[in-house]
């Protein structure tokens, strides 16, 4: 397996792909994606190690969007088990996007302390210990959030590929990091305009609601359709990761990433 150099434009292609992708399946997708979100916001619910439970599940979460995102191009209709991919494919396989799930709630715990104690909010609890749920509260808040932003882009770029490696390539979560973090630097131009691109999608979403919303009520409709419509743009964006990968890496054996990997579970 190596890596696929593309065009900066082609960020804006899988933009265009993710949200097409979507569209065949929009049920499916948002459905999936709602069901992951409940899940973490129940996981999030339990004190002290919620936080950290919920986020270990990320990696493994996302992997199953991509699985669903790719039975989706092809035509099928993913199932609900289609979430749980990554844990459909033996012991070894489990454990190692566990361990992923561990670096990645191990890594965003850390980084939400640094960025409250960066913004000189340093949480303290009870004998000046600091707790999971005092770190995030902290961390999204005021000016930590700027800088969490900022710590953040590194970390999003180690793990962007890294659970559809494990999954279907068989790399070491280490090793996944690693190479995902090289493709993402590689690609970073087709990365910079992926962003972008969804930056003006959720912004001519906005500017719709802007126009659309004192129209129909003001703001009692606003209340009751923005957290479901963010939560579906959401889903939208984690559609667009499939095409990311696929474009990012080259088979040696079989062209694309998407050939070489096996039929989604």
């Amino acid at each position: 397996m190596k890596l696929n150099l593309v065009p900066a434009r082609t960020g804006l292609l899988w933009v265009r792909q993710g949200v097409r992708t979507f569209w065949r399946q929009p049920l499916a997708m948002g459905g999936l994606f709602f069901m992951f979100m409940g899940l973490v916001s129940v996981l999030s619910a339990i004190p002290l190690l919620g936080p950290a439970l919920a986020l270990a599940l990320v990696p493994a979460a996302t992997l199953g969007l991509i699985a669903a995102s790719r039975e989706a191009e092809a035509g099928r209709f993913p199932m609900p088990l289609t979430l749980v991919t990554a844990f459909r494919q033996g012991p070894k396989a489990t454990q190692a996007m566990l361990v992923l799930g561990g670096i990645y709630a191990t890594a965003m715990l850390a980084l939400m302390l640094l960025g409250a104690l960066l913004a000189g909010e340093p949480p303290t609890g009870a004998d000046s210990a600091v707790d999971a749920e005092q770190a995030l509260r902290q961390a999204f808040s005021g000016s930590a959030m700027g800088w969490l932003l900022i710590l953040y882009a590194p970390v999003m770029a180690a793990f962007w590929h890294a659970p559809a490696l494990v999954h279907w390539h068989g790399v070491s979560p280490g090793k996944s990091l690693f190479f995902s973090l090289m493709a993402c630097w590689a690609n970073k131009g087709a990365m910079l305009v992926f962003m972008l691109g969804w930056v003006g999608v959720f912004a001519a979403v906005g500017l719709g609601l802007s126009v659309l919303v004192p129209l129909l009520g003001g703001q009692a409709v606003l209340q009751m359709v923005l957290y479901p419509l963010v939560l579906l743009m959401a889903a939208m964006f984690h559609t667009a990761i499939w095409f990311s990968f696929r474009d990012s890496f080259i088979s040696d054996a079989a062209g694309t990433a998407a050939d070489a990997a096996p039929p989604a579970d």
